[in-house]
């Protein structure tokens, strides 16, 4: 049987980001590795999927593999499709999914590690790509279990408008908690709040690290988290959360509700939002006002640093043959499916040669500042990528939101966090 081939533009406009992958998958019936029809599923909003249509149509018309491009709007979406795909025996042939939810996966092995193709590749080199991508899926030892085509980090965009405005200078290299406090706090009142970040682990990791803390005991076999018995993690955790229980620079509860930070920004009213590269392809559609990219503030005698974010191409495990969902990674993964995609503003690519190229470095469409993404490389660090740590994220964040916006009191709200989610950590994936 072979399925019809579509192309993600037929997908999107047909309102199919919620669609079952099982449905559509037929990968590897026939035995004898002829099907050469795949499916890829993903995660992204409308103009994220533009760029991997852009991807696929490139591709499809150098091969003679058919790919059904089958999105979903989240990646909770995307953990929930994979999660019932898997069980049900029908997975995709490819996935994309972030190094902190892999795990899960991994370690019930169900994907089909990449390494040993990428050795036997003409196509690609692993010296080719960011080694801080590359080890964030590098599952219980050497062997690289997905590709990952990304190496994100979290930044700072502003408002430059709003800056000028204000009499503030850009944000430079090297610039500490201290000056971004002050200038979120020049950048409070009249309607505009100065900053805007999401309650998250991963949001306050950085904060931690830049500080000679770290939000586990231990990155690489975790078994708790340390935002109260380390010291120097403590004064991180506390300046992150006084921003709003203190200083009050980021929007309330309410207003976060009825407007997000990202809608903020876009209207004018934020002076700088904290978020990945993720978040380019939508700020491009800004007109009224100039904006740009600038790195993380540094803690007082602190070191630079950022969290990774990468998704990476996976292989569903089990396939009587990959060598179709290989071929589609090698293009995805090659200079020209890079560029694709660097050129859509979603992604800092993973081959070094196009991030460090004018495809990248110099956009017609801002941020004009796009070193920033790679000057931060080389400080770079991942949170951990065990089996239940898509869980443990899930719920620590919502008990960081409850602190960080008042609902439960800090020390309450922090011991909770450690206390009830210590169990958590020596649960096998899949475990309740």
């Amino acid at each position: 049987m072979t399925r019809t081939r579509r192309t993600a533009t037929a997908v999107a406009l047909a309102g199919l980001l919620t669609a079952a992958c099982g449905s559509e998958t037929d990968s590897g019936d026939d035995g004898g590795g002829d099907d050469r029809e795949i499916t890829v599923t993903l995660f992204g909003d409308a103009e994220e999927v533009a760029g991997y249509t852009s991807l696929v149509e490139a591709f499809e018309e150098s091969s003679d593999v058919g790919v059904t491009l089958s999105p979903v709007a989240t990646q909770d979406d995307l953990m929930a499709r994979l999660t019932t795909a898997f069980a049900g025996g029908e997975p995709p042939d490819v996935f994309l999914l972030n190094f902190r939810r892999y795990g899960q996966f991994a370690a019930q092995d169900v994907i089909e590690p990449v390494q040993g193709y990428l050795d036997d590749s003409d196509v690609l080199d692993e010296d080719d790509f960011s080694p801080r991508a590359l080890d964030a899926f590098r599952f219980d030892g050497d062997e690289l279990t997905c590709m990952p085509q990304n190496l994100s980090s979290l930044v700072v965009y502003y408002n430059r408008d709003l800056f000028e405005a204000a009499g503030l200078q850009p944000p430079a290299q090297g610039w500490t908690w201290d000056d971004f406090l002050a200038a979120a706090t020049a950048l409070t009142g009249g309607g505009t709040y100065g900053a805007g970040v999401e309650p998250s682990v991963i949001r306050v990791a950085p904060f931690a690290w830049s500080n000679g803390g770290d939000v586990v005991d231990d990155p690489d076999e975790p078994t708790t988290f340390t935002l109260t018995t380390d010291p120097a993690t403590r004064r991180a955790v506390d300046w992150f959360l006084d921003l709003q229980l203190m200083h009050g620079v980021v929007p309330p509860d309410a207003e976060e509700q009825s407007e997000s930070s990202e809608a903020r920004f876009l209207r004018g009213t934020l002076g700088m939002y904290l978020n990945s590269r993720v978040a380019v392809p939508t700020l491009r559609g800004i007109e009224g006002f100039e904006w740009d990219v600038a790195p993380l503030p540094v803690a007082p005698g602190g070191e630079p640093a950022s969290i990774l974010h990468s998704d990476a191409y996976c292989m569903s495990a089990g396939l009587d043959d990959h060598a179709a969902a290989w071929e589609f990674i090698e293009f995805a993964m090659g200079v020209e499916g890079q560029t694709i995609l660097a050129e859509s503003g979603r992604t800092v690519p993973s081959r070094l040669d196009v991030a460090n190229s004018d495809v990248f470095l110099a956009p017609a469409e801002p941020p004009a500042s796009s070193q920033v993404y790679l000057d931060i490389e080389p400080h770079l660090r991942a949170t951990p990528r065990t089996a239940t740590w898509s869980r443990i994220e899930g719920e620590a964040n919502d008990l960081l939101a409850e602190v960080f916006y008042g609902r439960v009191d800090r020390e309450e709200g922090l011991r909770r966090l450690e206390d009830e989610l210590r169990p958590l950590f020596q649960q096998p994936a899949g475990g309740s």
